[in-house]
């Protein structure tokens, strides 16, 4: 009981960043809406591409792995610089593997359904600077490796890197719910007074373990880490 204890509580901790998150978004938002400013609601799609890696503890030598992200949003401001942002996005997340030089290949793809609910706070009129933050959680859809090496086999290969971790090939990832916090900078501009864009510079980090963290286990952290860089387009509808 104790040790069951003792692996919950970080899990526990991070679930109480989350929620204090929300908390905080929803009880500025509320406090902000009883202002009677005028407000406007506009739907929107974003497209773009990911760099993405894994923060191992041991850790596994990478470098960015480029990925693609798509998706639909909703969002509800005030003219007091303050709104909220919900997401529907298909992104590509994963890593890697960096072998110095050596011949060989190993990259692992993880598509994540993943949904964001963000403070949104912005500033200027006709030309918009503004900041994202909040919680994100992800849905994994699927799972791709792709090697050109025998990931069982690596002590009978003669160039294989003799202190490259080898420890993620044989451990399954465990799980299937990542969740983590975005944050993101960027720029919006109206097209019309009812037609935007916007570029977004956002960074993803996960709070959860993607491959098991227990004492009995290869890793003691596996967070998932993702920069993404988005086009957007805006369509007030109220």
């Amino acid at each position: 009981m104790h040790k069951n204890l003792k692996f919950a509580l970080p899990v526990i901790f991070k679930l109480k960043i989350i929620l204090s998150l929300l908390i905080i978004s929803f009880s500025f938002f509320t406090a902000k809406s009883q202002t009677h400013y005028s407000s406007n609601i506009s739907l929107g799609v974003r497209a773009g591409a990911d760099l993405s890696r894994l923060f191992f503890n041991p850790s596994v030598k990478q470098v960015f792995k480029p990925g693609a992200l798509a998706g639909v949003t909703f969002r509800y401001i005030e003219e007091s610089h303050f709104g909220i942002i919900a997401e529907i996005n298909y992104e590509q997340r994963g890593w890697k593997e960096n072998f110095e030089g050596k011949p060989f290949s190993y990259s692992r793809t993880l598509d994540y359904i993943q949904i964001p609910v963000l403070a949104h706070i912005y500033f200027g009129r006709r030309g918009r600077f503004f900041a994202n933050v909040g919680p994100e959680i992800g849905i994994r859809i699927s799972d791709k490796i792709k090697t050109d090496f025998d990931t069982g086999n690596t002590e009978n290969l003669s160039d294989f890197p003799k202190f490259h971790n080898i420890l993620q090939y044989s451990e399954p990832i465990k799980q299937r719910v990542d969740y983590g916090i975005s944050a993101g900078l960027g720029g919006e501009f109206n097209i019309t007074p009812k037609n935007s864009i916007c570029l977004e510079v956002r960074f993803y980090y996960g709070l959860g373990n993607l491959y098991g963290s227990s004492k009995k286990d290869n890793f003691n952290a596996s967070n998932s880490m993702a920069l993404q860089f988005t086009l957007g387009y805006w369509l007030r509808i109220k």
